[in-house]
This record gives C-alpha cells, structure tokens and sequence, in this order.
C-alpha cells in the first residue's frame, strides 16, 4: 500500500510540473520531444520499479505457501523402571541388562515431518533413543480428488491390522503394547502398500475398509518372493445424543514364511506341536515355506459419564498360526535352523476413566498363549514332547496405571505390570526340556513384575 500511494503521488507531482510548465510557455508552443521523453523514461523507471517487487512478493508468497504445508511434530519419552529381579526378560520396554533391575531410558524420540497438499501428504518419521538412530515411517498417500473416499499408501508405515497397532505411541495409555502385538506384530510398521476407502460423508461413512501388500519382514530388505496380506474391514457407530460412540472392526493377515534353500534338506522342519505327549510331526523336507495367519477382532467403546468424566473401554481378540524358532515364538522372518508352526491366541482389555481434565485411570489385562495345543504342565513331563519349552508358555498380564497431565505437551505416567506365566511340569529336567535346564525356572511363576515412571513431552 505504501508503494501504491507513493507512485500515485510521484504521478501527480509529475502531471503537476508538466501542467505549470504548459501554462507559462505561449499557448501555442508546444511541449518538446525531448521533455516527453524525460517524463516517459521516469514513469517506465517507477513502472519497473513495482513490477520487480510484484515478482520477489509472489516469489516470498510460494516459498511461505510450501513452508505452511510442511507440519512438524514429535515427542520424548523419557523413564525410570525398576523390577523384581536383575537380567528380567521384559515386555515394558526390553529385557533388563545382567546384573540389573533398574535403569533410565529414552524409551521414544521421535520426530515427525509431514508435508500435507491437501490430497497428497509426505511423511518422514524418525526415532532417536539410547539404542540410535532409526527410521519408523517414510510413505506417501495419494487421495482421488473425485468422491475423496479412496487413498493409496505406499512405503513405510504402520500395519493395518486391529486397532493398537495403529494407535500412536504417545497417545497409549498403558507405556507399552501387549505382549500379544509385540509377539506378532515387532515395531508396528512393515514396507509395503495399501488401499484405504473411507467414504467422507453420506450413508456409508461409517465403515472403513484397509487391504495391504507387504514384504512381511517389517522393515527389513525383503528375503524372499512371497508377500503378505493384511487387511480390516471397520465400522464406526455414533451415537450423540446418548454421549456414545462404538467401533469395531474384523482384520485378517495372510502370509508365509519362505525357508532357506541354501541349507541342507535335513535343517529345515516344521514342528505342529498339536499332541502333547508324542513327537512332533515333521514334514516333508522339501517344504519351502510355511504358514502365517492370523484372524482378529477389536472393539472400542467411548462414553461420556456425567460429573465423574469420560471412559473408554477397548478390547482385541486374535488367533492363528505363528511360524516361530525353538526358543522364541516372535514375529520370525527367514532364518536357520527348525520353523516351529505354533496355534496361537491372544486378547486384551483395557479401561480408562478420565477424572476431570487432568487425571486418567488405566487398568489393562492381557493374555497370551504362543501354543493353544499344549499346558504349561505338558512342558518337561517325562516320557512326553522333548520339542516344548519355554517359548511355548503362556502369559498373563495386569496392568495398572495413573497418567496426570500437567498440560497439553507434558504428561506422566506411573505404571505397574504384574506378569504371570504358565508353571511347567514340577517332575522336569533338564533332559526332558527342549531348551535346556534355564527352563526348569518355569517350575515356578518368574518375579518378573516392571514398575515405570514416565514423563513425555510432546509437540
């Protein structure tokens, strides 16, 4: 504006010394050629002067455009735990160093860049902790501009299967997933692509649909041909007047293992632990590959309690089969030595009630049984499978906790595990253990038990 007025009085004062210079010549003398040209070569100057700043003012506009696209954000979880023994193999957060029963972590730090165009978005996420420096996200999203339902994925991102998978780390009420999704489902993420449609508005804007391809290694270099399927089928269900809201949802994972062929016909077996007391059955040694699937499903209920504060109440329930090592039954991508093919199933619950605008309560259980087919007292029975171990064991775990908020970046969390685990057979050696005499702890319930203290800072 101030260049606009100064060019309209510049103008001015110029038609001014033109005009006076008229009026005192002889009314029939005219103004001379090269005056005209004087006064045309200054107002092309002024005329040159604005559309360069026109041009370094759209070129400032572009560059603040995309600068207001790009999005940051991030947050550090920093911790203090302490559990019952020293060298505890751990859930919340990792197995505990030897000779050690407490320790300080940088459990998370992330950092999150997200350029969002409205129907595309770039994502890069990162996580710097004491453990290094590693990706966790990098994938973009493309949206079709028609009916604005459909969206393809494609790269690094979080596995569409069931509901605490995808649900953000630093708005997890309990300070680790379940056992269960650490089991199957290691880091969250996998590398691949997938097509969502979830209609904006209108009748059908209350189911959501999710089908992925991935390698099926998380996000490791691919190992071998096969890819995996993941995929939810969802349903959100509002109901405002009643200060009521329900989803659920169905999820599906179909995959395999693919086994090594440079090994010998001999290493490669899959071991279905389906009859307790009798040798597991091998079969056939050309068997390239074995079997991942898994079937789940979850629900989320949230409700508004007058006075007291909102609750929600969350659930998941998932069964299958889980290619596995002899000693871990964890997500296994190609390896050597035997493939263990374990029925699994798994499910947790978790409640948390808001009081006031500060405070949440958070109970959570969750049980885990890598091995359906087998009991803990089937594990080292004399005369019975020699296969079982420890990796077959199943798990219970009570989680009891209190998050205060000090304010919309700071929150910390006091949170208590107590773990449970199947006791194997009291007659057991270590000859009749498959994973040798460490087992014959199993005898009893491990003093396993983490308490954590966190505080998060988040932007």
């Amino acid at each position: 504006m101030k260049y606009f007025i100064s060019i309209i009085m510049l103008l001015v004062i110029l038609g001014g010394k033109a005009g006076f210079a008229q009026d005192t010549t002889e009314t029939t003398q005219e103004s001379t050629p090269a005056a005209e040209a004087t006064v045309d070569e200054k107002i092309s100057e002024v005329k040159g002067q604005v559309e360069g700043l026109n041009d370094s003012f759209l070129e400032v506009k572009s560059i603040v455009d995309a600068l207001a696209k790009i999005k940051v954000s991030g947050y550090v979880q920093a911790q203090f735990q302490s559990a019952q023994n020293d060298n505890v193999k751990s859930f919340a957060g990792g197995n505990f160093p030897t000779l050690t029963h407490n320790r300080f972590q940088i459990r998370r730090g992330r950092i999150k860049f997200n350029y969002d165009n409205a129907l595309t978005n770039y994502v890069l996420q990162f996580d710097v902790a004491e453990g290094g420096f590693s990706t966790k996200d990098a994938y973009i999203t493309v949206k079709e501009p028609w009916l604005k339902t459909a969206e393809l994925w494609a790269g690094i991102f979080n596995r569409p299967f069931g509901f605490e998978i995808e649900y953000s780390s630093n708005t997890l009420e309990s300070p680790e997933r379940t056992r269960m999704f650490q089991t199957l489902f290691p880091g969250e993420e996998d590398l691949g692509a997938k097509l969502e449609l979830r209609p904006p508005e209108g009748p059908l804007s209350i189911f959501n649909l999710k089908l992925g391809l991935f390698n099926g290694n998380g996000i490791a270099a691919e190992t071998d041909n096969n890819k995996d399927f993941i995929g939810r089928f969802g349903i959100s269900l509002p109901f405002t007047e009643a200060n009521l809201a329900i989803d659920a949802g169905v999820s599906s994972y179909i995959g395999k293992v693919q086994l090594d062929p440079s090994t010998s016909t001999t290493t490669y077996k899959i071991f279905k632990l389906d009859t307790p007391n009798t040798t597991p059955v091998a079969q056939a040694a050309d068997v390239q590959s074995a079997d991942r699937q898994y079937l789940g499903g979850d629900v989320q209920l949230y409700y508004d309690i007058p006075v007291l504060g909102g609750f929600s109440l969350r659930g998941e329930y998932i069964s299958g089969k889980q290619p596995g090592s002899k000693s871990d039954n964890k997500f296994y991508a190609r390896g050597a030595g035997d493939v263990y093919l374990r029925n699994f199933a798994g499910y947790y619950i978790n409640y948390v009630q808001n009081i006031g605008n500060d405070n949440q309560l958070i109970v959570k259980y969750d049980v885990f049984d890598p091995n359906t087919d087998v009991k803990g007292d089937d594990i080292g029975r004399v005369g019975g499978n020699a296969k079982l171990g420890w990796a077959d064991i199943k798990y219970t775990t009570l989680g009891l906790g209190w998050i205060y908020h000090w304010d919309s970046n700071v929150k910390f969390v006091l949170y208590y595990d107590l773990v449970t685990n199947e006791k194997i057979n009291s007659a057991a050696t270590s000859s009749t253990v498959a994973n040798g005499s460490s087992d014959l702890t199993y005898k009893n319930d491990i003093h396993d038990n983490v308490l954590t203290f966190r505080v998060q800072y988040r932007f």
